[in-house]
């Protein structure tokens, strides 16, 4: 498949490996496409599974609805299930880097039943940065988020002279030139940022961040040069998880999947088979 559908709205694919494989869907964060997996991909294709990366709301031209309260963590979420429907896939393995392991996170707790496994790179649990705003350094870490919530003026400082200053900040963060380049180029196009932008602003909309306890088998990798998430944040997290639960901690910085994809496909794996060692569960059907 290379499109599926919800709601008016018309988004993006990649779709490798065999058709009859277990699905892993693979959800990218900000301000990226689901190119930012395209070194993992061929390690999980190689191990069997249907490798399922959409560009997700606000990233797809097509999929750029208006408006703060079309990016809240229950729409992200439904758009992931919509994708499952369109592929006809009953249950997948989720990954999820940066904003898209926020997703992934709400994911597995709002739709255990679809979820088999679930992998997040970088990113803590939603709730356990809240609960450490206030005790450790992520407020510091977040800050910039209270400046994205600004109209209007994020999307003239981040894409003046042809989006050095987004580009600059990506680098900086460990993101390789070449990536960072082609992530700015996509945020050029018309309405591109404001939506990707779009997420964030949906943060203080009531509830629209949050996500609940995961039951599943779950592996979480972080960087420990990572700049946005605090270890408080990290080892909070291990009090959502209900189900096993691994972390890996690499001597890396935030952009695993492009920087670490080796590590990343073996952290998928491995909660594959959790989830295969799981009573009454198995692989995700194709």
């Amino acid at each position: 498949m290379e499109t599926f559908t919800r709601d008016g709205l018309t988004f993006d694919v990649r779709d490798a490996g065999p058709a009859d494989g277990p699905v892993v869907v693979c959800l990218h964060g900000f301000p990226q496409d689901a190119r930012s997996f395209d070194a993992v991909v061929p390690g999980l294709v190689a191990a069997g599974f249907r490798v399922l990366a959409p560009d997700q709301r606000g990233y797809s031209p097509r999929a750029r609805p208006p408006g703060r309260p079309a990016y809240v963590l229950r729409a992200l979420v439904d758009d992931v299930e919509a994708l499952l429907d369109a592929a006809g896939v009953g249950r997948a393995h989720v990954v999820g880097h940066d904003w898209g392991g926020a997703v992934g996170w709400a994911f597995a707790s709002r739709r255990r039943e679809r979820t088999a496994s679930l992998t997040v790179l970088s990113t803590a649990h939603p709730e356990a940065m809240l609960r450490a705003l206030t005790r450790s350094t992520q407020a510091l870490r977040s800050a910039y988020v209270g400046g994205f919530q600004l109209p209007w003026l994020p999307e003239r400082l981040l894409l003046a002279r042809g989006g050095a200053v987004l580009r600059r900040a990506l680098v900086r963060s460990g993101l390789p030139e070449h990536l960072a380049t082609h992530d700015v180029d996509r945020m050029r196009e018309p309405g591109a940022l404001t939506a990707a932008l779009g997420w964030y602003r949906a943060i203080p909309l009531g509830r629209a961040f949050t996500a609940g306890v995961v039951h599943v088998p779950t592996v979480l990798v972080t960087g420990e040069r990572d700049p946005f998430f605090a270890p408080a944040s990290v080892e909070g997290t291990r009090r959502l998880v209900r189900g096993p639960y691994e972390h890996r901690a690499l001597p890396a910085g935030h952009w695993l999947p492009e920087t670490r994809p080796d590590d990343v496909v073996r952290a998928v794996l491995a909660a594959a088979r959790a989830a295969d060692a799981e009573p009454g569960d198995g692989a995700a059907p194709g």
